[in-house]
């Protein structure tokens, strides 16, 4: 399939901007500039910036049924009343959950996620039926804790969806509070032999920590590097408790990092998560929303904007964290953390999404950068193509009426379960 885009004003991939047309052909950008070929699919992008689409970096997609059923709480009692109802979701329930998940982000600019959680081929559904890039990792915790033999069917997932263009499958022991090192290491082998990503909850909570040195004596960074955890195809989410030196042996051993500012903030799990050591150490720190129950939404265009704004605040500088810094993370960090090749350049993915200049969050042109970070929400996406293929046009998704009648029929009936 072949798409041009016409008539754009361009964001290159280092933050200066430009204008011009861009030719996409089957799922990458052929030509940027003075591209004037004829293709099949066309966009006008008069009054419009087009520029890579973002990368949620972690989240929990079916669980969008589940919003605002566990506000207000710390992390362990939102998490016991969440388990409460998780029992009685079924593979259905993820296709409805993530569906409307995965409408919210195309609605909101995202085009790439990595998602944890159970049943995870109702979520693949969803993401091909969308058109959504999609890292869907089977969630594992040990057996002790749950009767479903999770290495097996996470291993059966990731066989099944290997060899798909969109949807890509990985693991994911869940922490370190609900795994033991047989269960992790079990997640790395099958990652390995399977080269896929390994998606994990790390040093969350001051109580993670505390408990995990009572339980073996160490805190949990330094014990997953003794146990042989670590590795540079770990993604881990959080990472807020963490010391300077631990920082060090992330890095040693490529480990990625998926910020989630506002789940932290909402679960208040305390402390402020160490980005500047972590920049100065060379980890890749990309952004993630986490789940709509602890965020409650998920519009990376926010999640920007209070990464930013957060470490300002919390170190008393305003220049911790510039636009730029918090841009690259909800674009080119995730996407790299991905091993995703973004930008609005010749040979990268044609992941990439329309933002309307002229919505009045993006007024006046001043810094369109600043505009981006500071002023913009999701509502200021018009477009968004995704492998080449336009997935919203014109703020419309195809079937989003049925998609949000579902997910709220649904959620009416699993509340009354509870």
């Amino acid at each position: 399939m072949s798409l041009i885009v016409k008539n754009a004003k361009l964001l290159r991939p280092d933050f200066g901007i430009s204008e011009g047309n861009v030719y996409v052909e089957d799922g990458r950008i052929v030509e940027v500039g003075n591209a004037s070929v004829e293709a099949e699919e066309v966009l006008d992008a008069r009054g419009k910036l087009i520029m890579p689409g973002l990368v949620n970096l972690h989240t929990h997609s079916p669980m969008s049924i589940m919003r605002g059923v566990s506000d207000d709480l710390e992390l362990m009692p939102w998490l016991q009343k969440i388990w409460k109802i998780e029992p009685k979701l079924t593979e259905e329930d993820m296709y409805i959950g993530s569906s409307l998940a995965i409408l919210e982000m195309i609605k909101t600019g995202t085009t790439a996620f990595l998602d944890m959680y159970w049943y995870m081929d109702g979520v693949a559904k969803a993401a091909k039926e969308l058109g959504i890039r999609a890292f869907l990792s089977w969630a594992m915790v040990d057996p002790d804790k749950s009767q479903i033999p999770h290495a097996r069917l996470a291993e059966e997932f990731i066989k099944r969806w290997k060899d798909d263009e969109l949807v890509k499958p990985s693991i994911g022991p869940h922490a370190v509070y609900t795994c033991g090192e047989e269960t992790l290491l079990k997640a790395k082998d099958i990652a390995e032999r399977h080269d896929t990503l390994i998606h994990f909850h790390l040093a969350e909570t001051r109580e993670e920590n505390e408990g995990h040195v009572k339980a073996t004596g160490e805190r949990p960074v330094p014990w997953l590097e003794k146990i042989g955890f670590l590795c540079d195809r770990l993604v881990a989410a959080h990472v807020i408790w963490v010391t300077k030196g631990e920082i060090g042996i992330l890095a040693k051993h490529g480990v990625k990092i998926a910020h989630n500012p506002t789940s932290n903030m909402k679960l208040a799990t305390g402390g402020v998560m160490p980005w500047p050591e972590m920049k100065e150490a060379g980890l890749t720190v990309g952004l993630g929303t986490d789940s709509a129950v602890s965020n409650n939404n998920l519009d990376m265009f926010e999640e920007m904007k209070i990464a930013a704004v957060l470490q300002k605040a919390h170190r008393w500088n305003p220049e911790i964290m510039k636009a730029e810094d918090a841009l690259g993370m909800g674009i080119y960090e995730g996407a790299k953390a991905l091993g995703l090749d973004y930008g609005i350049r010749e040979g990268a993915l044609a992941d990439f999404i329309l933002v309307d200049l002229n919505h009045h969050k993006m007024i006046p042109h001043i810094d369109l950068i600043s505009n981006l970070v500071y002023s913009a929400t999701g509502d200021v996406v018009t477009d968004v193509v995704i492998n080449g293929k336009i997935v919203m046009r014109d703020r419309r998704v195809p079937n989003e009426e049925q998609i949000i009648k579902r997910a709220l029929d649904r959620a009416k009936e699993l509340i009354s379960e509870s």
